[in-house]
């Protein structure tokens, strides 16, 4: 089992780096490492697109602040090549995300890029980690074997507060394979899932589904939800958003659960 130190000896190694940062539990937790190992030899990059929803943005500001990395935000506007959600989408997304962020970097001085990657991550559907590999992102986490049951240990050691954060992922997982991303639906989705999380549903998905909106929430949180008072407001919120229909997915949040339409 790998541990801090050899973590922080392998990013000391690269002497200087840019985080590709989402404010999520891994990327917060390298990115806390990186300044920690580097200090101002470190950078914490964001990308801001509408298909990253604006809360995590926000969250993503306050969390470099607490971290004390510096800060950096890149606009990016949907790319024409995952306009119409592909199957390899995440693919084709982070190799023109990265290829923006190494840019930036490469513009201050930076010309290692790291990204939050987990060794955890190789267990799933995860197309985006070709685009790594060809575009020479370093991803130490994966490398010193830290799974995300370490990475969320050890960010509690070090008091950071992302360390029991749900996992999230950018709001085109909500969308089927092979349907055209519009910006409204993009609206719509994060209206929904921001209501369901203020209700205190931390762990939630709102797939869409054209006029259906498919509520997905943590197993354990569907005591909470088959409340038929608690249904009826959510119905008329969700669809007071857009959506013609709510439906409720029995089995409740599984990660992913758009990749069974392609297999593995």
């Amino acid at each position: 089992m790998s541990s801090n130190h050899e973590l922080m000896d392998y990013i000391k190694g690269l002497k200087k780096v840019a985080v590709a940062f989402s404010g999520g539990v891994d990327s917060t937790f390298l990115a806390y490492m990186c300044q920690k190992a580097l200090g101002k030899d470190a950078v914490a990059i964001t990308v801001a697109s509408p298909y990253i929803p604006k809360w995590e943005l926000e969250e993503a500001k306050e969390l470099a602040k607490e971290i004390g990395i510096r800060h950096e935000i890149i606009p990016l506007p949907i790319h024409e090549s995952v306009q119409n959600n592909p199957s390899d989408r995440c693919y084709r997304c982070k190799k023109v995300v990265f290829d923006q962020i190494i840019k930036r970097a490469k513009s201050i001085g930076i010309d290692m890029v790291v990204d939050g990657s987990n060794f955890d991550d190789t267990k799933d559907y995860r197309p985006g980690m070709k685009a790594l590999k060809e575009l020479k992102v370093d991803s130490p986490l994966l490398k010193c074997k830290w799974t995300k049951g370490m990475i969320r240990e050890a960010s509690e050691k070090a008091e950071l507060k992302t360390y029991d954060k749900p996992a999230y992922a950018c709001l085109l997982t909500r969308i089927p394979y092979d349907t055209n991303i519009d910006l409204q639906e993009l609206i719509k989705i994060e209206k929904s899932e921001v209501y369901m999380m203020n209700l205190g549903f931390r762990a939630v998905r709102v797939r869409s589904h054209g006029d259906i909106a498919r509520i997905e929430v943590a197993p354990d949180m569907r005591e909470k939800l088959f409340d038929t008072d608690l249904l009826d407001k959510i119905s008329e919120t969700v669809k007071s958003y857009g959506y013609r229909y709510v439906a409720i997915e029995a089995s409740g949040y599984a990660m992913g659960s758009l990749n069974k339409q392609i297999g593995k």
